[in-house]
């Protein structure tokens, strides 16, 4: 079984306009885990647990799949999970090139039989993993505080040239991620 999931590998501009973020976030461990800047991306899709045959299949039909390079830009920095967060992430401004590879990817998973999440898409590079109940008050808004500093937060526009097929490898310290095959966008100038 392979843990896979489709995603932008990210630009090194915007990799290390993200990690500048994450230290001025004041993230402490270990109940905050910041994600490794070579971890750093964009989900477009989750596929999960699958058979190896599956994911070859898939990585066939994402071969096959056609879509334009395009400039994406990071907006702001918030978290998921309401009254207890469990991420901080830099969002996404609103691109309809991204949302477009995002459903091409879909119709190719659905195609080789698999079933993608169907929530809402919300573009986001996910920052740090959060254990809200590790943390003490002063963390607690200190954390908040640094949200609420970023959320002028802008890096690009910096284009998009490739999507990739990553394995994920759950561990201890966190998830380790593999890219299994790239896949580039026409017109890409890099």
């Amino acid at each position: 079984m392979i843990r896979a999931f489709v995603a932008l590998p990210l630009p090194v501009t915007l990799r290390q306009r993200l990690m500048l973020v994450q230290s001025l976030l004041h993230l402490p461990r270990p109940a905050v885990r910041p994600v490794p800047p070579e971890n750093l991306h964009l989900t477009l899709a989750f596929v999960g647990e699958q058979p190896a045959p599956l994911v070859e299949d898939l990585h066939h039909a994402l071969e096959a799949l056609r879509a334009q390079a395009f400039d994406l830009t990071l907006r702001g920095v918030s978290a998921f999970g309401g009254r207890t967060p469990r991420s901080v992430h830099a969002g996404v401004e609103p691109s309809e090139p991204l949302a477009r590879l995002q459903r091409k990817v879909l119709r190719a998973m659905d195609e080789v039989g698999l079933d993608p999440e169907r929530r809402r898409f919300t573009p986001h590079v996910t920052l740090a993993r959060l254990d809200w109940r590790r943390l003490d008050e002063a963390d607690r808004t200190r954390l908040l505080r640094g949200i609420v500093d970023q959320d002028g937060f802008r890096a690009g526009p910096a284009e998009i040239a490739a999507f990739a097929l990553y394995r994920s490898h759950l561990g201890r310290e966190g998830p380790h991620y593999d890219e299994l095959a790239r896949y580039g966008l026409e017109g890409a100038l890099a």
